[in-house]
């Protein structure tokens, strides 16, 4: 992997006068795996450069350019020829407006300040814009991460593009009996710092405590403030390996900044060489430490209070001090390991076979029938990814929309789409699973892929769809086809003209235990010879007046060919549909029933009726052309060529119990065995991460 990083113009990678940003990714890189095939570019007048893998840009500044465009530019100019996997910008997001969108780049911008103080994002726009064009955002604090979202939805704030990065240093053992009674302050000498609050608090000290001295590193020649004491030393701008040896004598650590530090490099390395550090409540301070002194005000008089308790106090100050190192865990191994698995991610997305996933999965599970509805194949298919052990979020589009109607989202779609947003943000999905999910947008999908590019997306369909009186549900099908990591239909894909390049794959109604509990086959006593139960439409649940289904006219010729066989059939005439329960009773009480779709047959396909049947063990007729004898043998159901050939079949199995009751009984086995909801929710999952799998699947 070959990755580039860009420096802030101006940042300075020597070893004397080093930047925090430099001195970070100085630190991170020398353990990181990838550090062979890194290149860090930059612009310096200086020598002793840090490390050997820094490349030194050219700058022919122009009169009236801008300096850090050209410094970009000439940067772009160095990628093209390396081609790097990876592009990390430091601190600077208006460089971003120079990368040309058009080429796919793998950018990430890491943020060492406040985003809302700098150019190219202190606006809501230029901030959503970053995040499109950006692989990944790294903040140095969950203050800075904040600033940033400040004013935009937490959809994007929980997106997996974004992560918190801590700075880091290298960690030392340290004789704490060597420790001297020392007193030190890091930073610029200016008030935003501190340093007026720290200069007339530590004179009070060393006056009280005249064994006890100061130090201060740091310059600031914009703003003069200065403080004198035969115990106070200030070292000036010293390098930093010169400061964190002072860190390692030093007792006391003060960083007491009054405006909102982003992160405090300044604390984080007093505490990596166990130093009691005192710092205020601003900004992303309290992330660099784990054990130390908050100031609870903000003034001289609090920060001379607590130094002086410290230093009375020679217990709580060694605790602090030795808890400061013993807890300290920002080290740069530990924060170059966090950085190289990011970039790692980039390229291996849940390669693990056996992994449990996290799944959202949105169908309608037909929450306002109560209960009429509740077996249907959404909940199979559902009850097959819990047993499998993943971790299973389910969102039920129709009732959704059903309770959010209002005059503002007539068809409550909006809600919907934001509502899917929002979960998508809180539980951070593997995979979204739909299930005739129609009314979620592919602009919502797409937006999703975009912010969550880690998370796979899948449909199954199990209506007809076909050229013929079915064109709506084909089209339904293929609106989401091309955003879809893989698709999953009821019916042979290629019979309906699919191609086969299409990541599109034939799946079983699935059985599920739970649902087909019965064992008809078992039964002694029956009332009826065939049972078949049709419906105008699932969620209208009663017959339509005026509406004809032509199944109704296959029966009726049936009953005239021979009336020795007593139907059992409803939703015919005045006869209601069946659901739920009492569909299972009616079933209970018939020997045999019949799987008939609707439309002509057509390759593999079947309404879920053909699971409620064969998986509760009823003996199942089902027309040969349908081709399910690629599936089914001849012993499990009962294949007929025509009327005249199901009526002698059902005649003969009505008075051959024998042979009835073996052939439901292994057709019944057959499904719960191959085709159980299980198996299903297996084969979606592995055809949809393309794992190679080890089992063969019947219906292949």
């Amino acid at each position: 992997m070959k990755i580039s990083i860009l420096l802030p113009y101006k940042e300075n990678y020597s070893k004397k006068y080093a930047g925090a940003v430099s001195i970070f990714i100085n630190g991170v890189n020398n353990f990181s795996k990838f550090k062979k095939t890194t290149k860090i570019f930059g612009n310096t007048t200086y020598d002793n450069i840090l490390s050997s893998n820094y490349i030194n840009i050219p700058l022919n500044k122009k009169f009236f350019s801008s300096a850090s465009k050209i410094y970009v530019e000439n940067f772009i100019k160095l990628e093209n020829k390396i081609k790097s996997d990876i592009i990390e910008i430091h601190n600077r997001p208006s460089y971003l407006k120079y990368f040309d969108k058009s080429k796919k780049r793998r950018i990430v911008i890491y943020f060492h300040n406040d985003p809302l103080k700098m150019n190219g994002s202190e606006l809501i726009g230029e901030r959503l814009e970053i995040l499109n064009l950006c692989e990944k955002i790294i903040f140095n604090s969950e203050w800075t991460k904040n600033r940033f979202f400040e004013g935009i939805d937490n959809f994007y704030k929980k997106s997996e593009k974004v992560s918190v990065i801590y700075q880091s240093t290298n960690k030392i053992k340290i004789n704490f009996k060597k420790k001297e009674k020392l007193i030190t302050f890091v930073g610029r000498l200016n008030k935003s710092k501190g340093y007026d609050i720290f200069g007339n608090a530590i004179l009070k000290i060393l006056n009280e405590f005249k064994d006890w001295k100061a130090c201060v590193f740091g310059d600031e020649p914009r703003e003069k403030i200065t403080f004198e004491h035969k115990n106070l030393s200030n070292l000036g701008y010293q390098s930093n390996y010169d400061v964190l040896k002072k860190l390692e004598k030093t007792s006391i650590a003060v960083a007491c900044s009054t405006w909102d530090e982003p992160f405090g490099r300044s604390s984080l390395e007093a505490s990596s060489r166990g130093c009691a550090v005192i710092i205020s409540n601003k900004g992303g301070l309290p992330e660099s430490i784990t054990d130390g002194v908050i100031l609870e005000k903000l003034n001289v008089q609090c920060l001379y209070k607590n130094i002086k308790k410290l230093i009375l106090n020679k217990k709580k100050l060694h605790n602090i001090q030795k808890n400061s190192l013993k807890n300290f865990y920002l080290t740069n191994e530990y924060i170059s390991k966090q950085i190289d698995d990011y970039r790692e991610s980039f390229f291996n997305i849940m390669s693990q076979k056996n992994a449990k996933l996290k799944i959202l999965h949105v169908t309608n599970f037909n929450q306002r029938h109560s209960g009429r509805l509740f077996y249907n194949t959404g909940r199979r298919i559902n009850n097959g990814l819990l047993s499998l052990g993943h971790t299973v979020q389910t969102l039920s589009d129709r009732d959704e929309i059903s309770n959010n109607r209002n005059l503002f989202d007539i068809y409550g779609s909006t809600y919907l789409n934001n509502k899917l947003l929002e979960i998508i943000g809180n539980f951070k999905p593997n995979l979204v699973l739909f299930g005739h999910a129609d009314t979620i947008s592919n602009n919502t999908i797409e937006k999703i892929k975009r912010f969550y590019p880690k998370i796979k997306f899948a449909q199954w369909f199990l209506d007809r769809m076909d050229d013929t009186n079915w064109k709506t549900n084909k089209k339904r099908f293929t609106k989401k086809l091309n955003i879809m990591d893989s698709n999953f239909c009821t019916t042979y894909p290629e019979a309906v003209g699919f191609s086969k390049n299409k990541n599109i794959f034939f799946i079983p109604n699935p059985v599920d235990k739970s649902f087909e509990n019965l064992k008809v086959f078992q039964n002694k006593n029956y009332k009826y010879d065939l049972f078949f139960a049709l419906s105008h439409g699932v969620h209208r649940g009663i017959l339509k007046k005026g509406k004809v289904d032509e199944r109704e006219f296959f029966f009726d010729k049936l009953s005239k060919l021979n009336n020795e066989i007593k139907l059992n059939l409803f939703g015919f005439g005045d006869r209601q549909p069946v659901w739920a329960e009492e569909f299972k009773e009616k079933l209970s009480v018939t020997k045999m029933a019949l799987n008939l779709s609707q439309g002509k047959p057509i390759k593999f396909y079947s309404s879920d009726r053909i699971a409620q049947l064969i998986g509760n063990g009823i003996l199942t007729f089902i027309d040969i052309k349908t081709q399910l004898n690629k599936i089914f043998k001849n012993d499990e159901v009962i294949f007929y060529s025509n009327l005249n050939d199901l009526v002698k079949k059902v005649l003969f199995y009505k008075n051959n119990d024998k042979e009835r009751i073996n052939i439901s009984k292994r057709g019944w086995k057959k499904y719960h065995l191959n085709m159980n909801s299980s198996i299903v929710a297996k084969y979606i999952i592995e055809k949809t991460f393309k794992y190679n799998s080890e089992q063969k699947y019947i219906w292949e």
